[in-house]
């Protein structure tokens, strides 16, 4: 991304931009500090983004989202991909990337800290040689999967997951003890408002580390009891057998919910050419959504302002985290000028490393434009503590649970970060 003179409007709308804020201007932007009690500033604070760039996001952002409607099956409604090669107005200048030869090898990325980049085009040619194998065949990145990523950060994670993500089993956890304390015993730092100061105690109180591992242990518990289930019924008996042997709240879970019910609403699930209705062809994995809690259009300004402090806090015993709510709504503009990206996603797949911190996530900057105002697509992979830093624009973080049939190797037990 580079940065650009030109004044950035009053944004009221969903963007998906991933991993970037937006700042008022450039000169504002360059010298900016964190927000306080973050850490972690806006992408933006650094990248000068104009008003002609949000219109084009939140009119990319409502096409995805729409394109990823439960009701639709895989691909319907994407647009055709030979005709994407050319930036569109209507798309933004969102383009989608050529193929890649299968038999090409990836350059090495770019290494800063905890953070691996590189261009799209790269991406597709590792993605070919380490995770394109289904049934043990390396295969060519087809023009709708190369659609599907050029959508930015929750491309990766849709290129890799098969279906769009729909974040129904997300997991998260939040110290009620530490949230209390500091509430009681700490006050608002000088000129800082109560309800800035509730939403930061908020935030403070969630740990994401905490939050995966509980994503990751269930993920275990559901791939032991998808082995030799080859219905259905047998999956959900041998699941909540798991379950109860484990003393797990989740064995409480209503037959109905969206716990026991995540199998049945995975598409893939289904296709003869993934788990052909045998739960023992699936495998369970993990993504990473980063969003804002104050979404509901009629709660005070504040709490979309500066958070709500009780909006997607995780089931006490279960970890589960209600996304019923979730709007895809970004943050309120504290100041005129202001205004912040709605989400941000992170690709894990089924890594075995057990230290969360040594773990890879995969995302991206935005959707690609190489000839229009956004630039060309950055594929990142982070490590857990960079990926779990977030921005400014978001105060939650979940982990969330979905089911890719075995034969597809994108989500591998091991990944090597800049490969090769």
């Amino acid at each position: 991304m580079y940065k650009r003179s030109g004044f950035l409007a009053l944004a009221t709308a969903g963007m998906v931009l991933c991993t970037a804020g937006l700042a008022p201007s450039v000169s504002q932007a360059a010298g900016a500090a964190p927000v306080r009690g973050d850490g972690k500033g806006s992408y933006a604070e650094t990248n000068g983004l104009t008003a002609e760039d949000i219109r084009l996001i939140n009119t990319l952002n409502e096409k995805a989202l729409d394109l990823g409607r439960p009701d639709k099956t895989a691909g319907e409604g994407l647009p055709n991909a030979t005709a994407s090669l050319r930036p569109s107005a209507a798309a933004g200048g969102r383009v989608t990337p050529p193929a890649e030869p299968l038999d090409r090898m990836p350059d090495p990325y770019r290494a800063h800290g905890d953070r691996a980049t590189t261009g799209i085009s790269n991406y597709i040619r590792k993605w070919q040689q380490a995770y394109s194998h289904r049934d043990g065949q390396a295969r060519q990145m087809t023009g709708q999967q190369r659609e599907q990523l050029s959508y930015g950060c929750v491309g990766v994670t849709w290129v890799n997951s098969g279906p769009y993500p729909t974040n129904r089993l997300a997991f998260a956890s939040f110290d009620e003890d530490k949230h209390k304390n500091a509430l009681e015993n700490t006050s608002p730092r000088p000129g800082e408002t109560r309800a800035e100061f509730e939403g930061r105690i908020a935030k403070q109180s969630f740990d994401e580390a905490k939050g995966f591992n509980r994503a990751r242990d269930v993920a275990a518990v559901m791939n032991k009891a998808l082995e030799n289930s080859h219905d259905e019924n047998a999956y959900l008996n041998n699941l909540k057998a798991e379950l109860t042997k484990k003393n797990d709240a989740l064995a409480g879970e209503d037959s109905r919910s969206n716990f026991y019910a995540a199998l049945r609403n995975t598409p893939s699930f289904w296709d003869s050419s993934g788990g052909d209705r045998d739960p023992s062809k699936m495998k369970a994995v993990i993504y990473s959504k980063h969003f804002w809690s104050g979404q509901d259009p009629w709660s005070p300004a504040d709490k979309r302002k500066y958070g709500d402090p009780d909006a997607f806090r995780p089931d006490r015993a279960t970890g589960l985290v209600d996304m019923s709510k979730d709007r895809n709504t970004s943050r309120s503009p504290a100041k005129p000028g202001e205004g912040y990206v709605n989400f941000d996603y992170g690709w894990f797949g089924d890594q075995k490393e057990a230290n969360p911190d040594h773990t890879i996530w995969t995302h991206a900057n935005h959707y690609h434009s190489p000839e229009g105002g956004m630039g060309p697509m950055q594929v990142y992979e982070s490590k857990f503590r960079s990926w779990s830093a977030g921005y400014t624009d978001f105060d939650r973080g979940t982990y969330v649970i979905t089911f890719i049939p075995k034969s597809w190797n994108t989500a591998p037990a091991k990944v090597k970060q800049g490969w090769p």
